[in-house]
């Protein structure tokens, strides 16, 4: 390579100026610290003696290729801890497999034994409010006061148990909170409780739990573990 201009140092620089991951990766265009002082004696040894570069000049491609090097370890530190954190989240999602955990949705599935903890978000109090619960075939099965409620997030268990003592059908229910405040009743949204069958990490890492009677739903839905 023929150095014979002030510029041509700054030109090889540009080249190499922070990489899109695909150059990076090529031996051929890896500019380290011995191939930069190659340059710049062959840039001295080649300059025009009528008209020396300002020592400014080399001062600043220092600076240059000194900000570049920097730049280049925070990069690879930066994805490191990316992919460690990565292997974290799947080694704590794979763990949950089995687990009951909280996501909104109004249906979800009643096993052989077991409750259905459902959560409910009063935004503000009500003077009453009340649970209603229906089977696969829309019909109401069960319903019960839960009286006035104070603002925030509150939890009601479902054991799945008639009046009789006997456990309702293996199968899906949907649930249904309603408060009323000032002679207005509304439908508040809720979070049911279901068991984690299984966790799919997408090829993007992003992370899928698939939940008994709910469905696919991603880890970021999840508002409570148990």
């Amino acid at each position: 390579m023929e150095l014979n201009n002030n510029n041509a140092l700054g030109r090889v620089l540009n080249d190499y100026a922070l990489p899109e991951p695909a150059k990076s990766s090529d031996p051929k265009k890896a500019l380290g610290r011995d191939e930069f002082l190659k340059l710049l004696i062959a840039q001295l040894e080649n300059q025009d003696p009528t008209s020396p570069q300002e020592n400014g000049e080399f001062v600043a491609q220092l600076a240059q290729f000194s900000q570049l090097e920097e730049s280049q370890k925070m990069s690879q530190s930066f994805s490191q801890f990316s992919s460690a954190f990565q292997s974290t989240q799947h080694l704590q999602a794979t763990s949950l497999v089995g687990r009951p955990v909280h996501v909104q949705s109004s249906e979800t599935m009643l096993g052989t034994n077991g409750a259905i903890s459902v959560l409910a978000d009063f935004e503000i109090a009500v003077q009453e409010a009340s649970l209603s619960v229906y089977n696969d075939a829309g019909a109401l099965v069960d319903q019960f006061s839960l009286g006035q409620q104070s603002e925030g997030r509150k939890e009601f268990i479902w054991t799945g148990m008639d009046g009789n003592d006997q456990r309702f059908p293996h199968g899906n229910y949907t649930f249904e909170v309603s408060a009323s405040r000032g002679g207005v009743t509304e439908a508040l949204p809720v979070y049911l409780s279901a068991n984690v069958n299984s966790v799919t990490i997408e090829p993007s890492g992003k992370l899928t739990l698939n939940l008994a009677g709910i469905g696919p739903k991603s880890m970021s839905d999840v508002i409570q573990i148990n």
